[in-house]
């Protein structure tokens, strides 16, 4: 079976989960080829070859984009009802027309695929890669596929009543967003989507001791973006203050909100209590979680959190707001605590109760690396994941050519082309 794996950016250090993805599929003799938008601002350390295999779409080519635009008009047909959609709905002007645009870079696609011949397109992540993917799946005749984790579903949920309508198979991180999905779009059958749980590697994060002694020692790791809510953990940084807590938060991450975050730790006065680390790198993680006592993340919208798993494989307390998937992994009193969203009140009685557990109850700790060990196991749950892909995901072309037909790589309408 011959997949192509479309990402909006790849390869990307938070996202180890595709590259891990393409691999085991390989493992299990798919023939992948690794597609992307564009190239990662901040690569992940040893990840040239990845890239060097990799087919971008930007920058654009000028060969390849008067054979995408001959493509889209010889093809027309194909995509007609996708391009009246967009033409015709309710959103607004530029949206339409970024979305036209993406359709053209389908086209794009389709062109860069031309001698691979996918049987399916698959897509992380539901934004506007997943449309592209899907103009791309249409004209070149392969099934069409997707992952959908977080923020994809339930805040930037762009033109996606369209991508499921559109996909063999919908995969997504959460029983919750598994119910989200059925709930809001139900024309689609419950069998077309499935739960595609994440994990870690365990021996990558083993339990390690605390060197954090003294004042108490917070750890929050995510992008400095809007939906972080890093302004919320800083309201709470200060209530601690006052407090007359001890304690010092430490940052993991960048991103656009630096600025504005910057000016708050300045105006909340808090410049001796937090630190902004900036991109921390993977292999370093581990170290920063060994300095900490709990754990914290204040995000308005996760799917299930990655440094979550992380953190309580080293066996750290954890502490989260009562949101989508995280009751998943986050079990109250037992592998963590979970606090009320939007709640100051309820996060700060909930950091309380686990720094006291950090330092003085290892029995969480021990029990929220098991919970990950069992429903959170990387490699487990990613071989298990491409068993079900190869044995579920088989677009139309791929099931109906016959065995005796002589194998191609070559598309012939695209070599015309």
């Amino acid at each position: 079976m011959r997949i192509a794996y479309l990402a909006n950016s790849y390869p990307e250090a938070v996202e180890s989960y595709v590259w891990e993805e393409i691999a085991e599929l390989r493992h299990q003799s798919a023939m992948v080829v690794a597609c992307s938008v564009k190239r990662p601002a901040t690569p992940p350390c040893g990840s040239s070859d990845v890239i060097a295999e990799t087919r971008y779409l930007l920058p654009l080519r000028l060969w390849n984009s008067l054979r995408a635009t001959l493509l889209l008009l010889w093809k027309i047909i194909e995509v007609r009802d996708l391009v009246r959609r967009v033409v015709f709905g309710l959103e607004p002007l530029s949206k339409k027309i970024r979305t036209l645009l993406h359709t053209w870079l389908g086209a794009y696609l389709a062109v860069r695929l031309r001698n691979f011949r996918p049987d399916c397109i698959h897509v992380h992540h539901g934004y506007f890669a997943a449309w592209v993917g899907m103009v791309a799946a249409r004209l070149t005749g392969a099934g069409f596929s997707m992952t959908l984790h977080g923020s994809d579903l339930l805040v930037r949920a762009d033109y996606l009543d369209v991508k499921l309508a559109n996909c063999t198979r919908c995969f997504t991180v959460s029983d919750f967003n598994r119910r989200y999905v059925l709930d809001r779009y139900p024309q689609i059958a419950p069998e077309r989507v499935a739960v595609r749980r994440l994990g870690i590697d365990p021996a990558e994060w083993m339990p390690a001791a605390l060197t954090c002694h003294g004042a108490f020692c917070l750890a929050c790791v995510g992008r400095l973006h809007a939906v972080k809510n890093h302004a919320f953990l800083l309201l709470a940084c200060r209530t601690l203050k006052d407090s007359g807590i001890e304690f010092e938060c430490m940052i993991a991450g960048e991103g656009e909100e630096r600025e504005r975050i910057e000016y708050l730790i300045r105006v909340l006065n808090l410049q001796h209590h937090v630190k902004l680390l900036g991109h921390v790198a993977r292999a370093d993680l581990s170290s920063l979680y060994a300095q900490t006592d709990v754990v914290v993340l204040t995000s308005r919208s996760e799917g299930v959190p990655v440094t979550l798993m992380e953190a309580m494989a080293m066996e750290r307390i954890v502490v989260a707001p009562n949101i989508t998937g995280i009751p998943e992994l986050v079990i109250p009193g037992k592998t963590g605590f979970l606090y009320r969203p939007n709640s100051i009140e309820d996060f700060i009685v909930q950091l309380n109760i686990a720094l006291h557990s950090a330092r003085y109850s290892p029995a969480m700790g021990i029990a929220a690396r098991q919970y990950v060990l069992d429903h959170f196991n990387g490699p487990k749950n990613t071989a298990r994941f491409a068993e079900q892909f190869l044995g579920e995901v088989r677009p139309e072309r791929f099931e109906t050519v016959s065995p005796a037909a002589p194998e191609t790589n070559e598309n012939p309408v695209l070599q015309q082309i």
